[in-house]
């Protein structure tokens, strides 16, 4: 599998290959999760995205919907502090913060070990929340059911294009803060035309934290409800 390309100066391209054994063992690992969580009947969605997207925001969408009707739980991965974890707890819903200091990503090791430590047979839903990276995560599956992308009108119109390989690995793409889009002069409709070039799959939704717009459409997307 390639990781990346580099070109020099001189246009010459060397491609940077990650080992094939370390790429199985980690999808061994997902693949072991999922079954844990089949095992008790348990759905796991893995949010991703950049920095400032609204990742939380959103996940604290999701569960002030989804609590009354849906045992959830929350894994919030960062680098340090309990910030994520905090603005969830203030929902009524539990949260365990996964902090991966230097790593710029969740793995399926890391969830194993908090999966391990729950009684999933009282919990429906596991919604994670990645650590605020766009490139990392998606090379490394967590056992989840969907894998959902949180990009923002704010990063500009031309991130599917710039970043080809994530949005092909996606199940779901929320183009957040689209109540920005105006104001910024982002083209939102040239934004999906994009991601659907890249991953003519995959189910694209226009959302904005502030208003709640396009909300009810992602979870009804995401679990079939409303």
């Amino acid at each position: 599998m390639v990781l990346s390309e580099l070109t020099d100066a001189k246009g010459n391209r060397q491609e940077i290959h990650l080992k094939m054994d370390f790429l199985q063992e980690q999808g061994k690992m997902a693949e072991a999760n999922r079954k844990l969580l089949d095992d008790h009947g348990v759905t796991m969605i893995d949010i991703m995205g950049s920095v400032g997207t609204g990742k939380t925001s959103l996940v604290e969408q999701l569960v002030r919907t989804l609590k009354e009707r849906r045992r959830v739980i929350v894994l919030n991965g960062d680098l340090a502090t309990t910030i994520d974890q905090d603005r969830i707890l203030r929902h009524g819903v539990e949260a365990v913060q996964v902090n991966t200091g230097k790593e710029c990503h969740l793995d399926a090791a890391l969830v194993r070990s908090v999966l391990d430590r729950l009684d999933l047979d009282r919990i429906d839903l596991v919604l994670v929340e990645n650590v605020g990276n766009l490139i990392c995560p998606a090379d490394f599956p967590l056992g989840s059911h969907k894998r959902l992308i949180v990009v923002s009108v704010t990063e500009g119109p031309y991130v599917a294009v710039k970043h080809p390989h994530v949005f092909a690995e996606m199940d779901y793409v929320a183009i957040n803060k689209i109540d920005l889009a105006e104001t910024l002069g982002v083209d939102v409709s040239k934004l999906v035309g994009d991601l659907m070039k890249v991953n003519p799959n995959v189910r694209i939704y226009q959302t904005s934290c502030k208003d709640g717009a396009g909300i009810p459409e992602l979870i009804a997307g995401l679990i079939g409800e409303t």
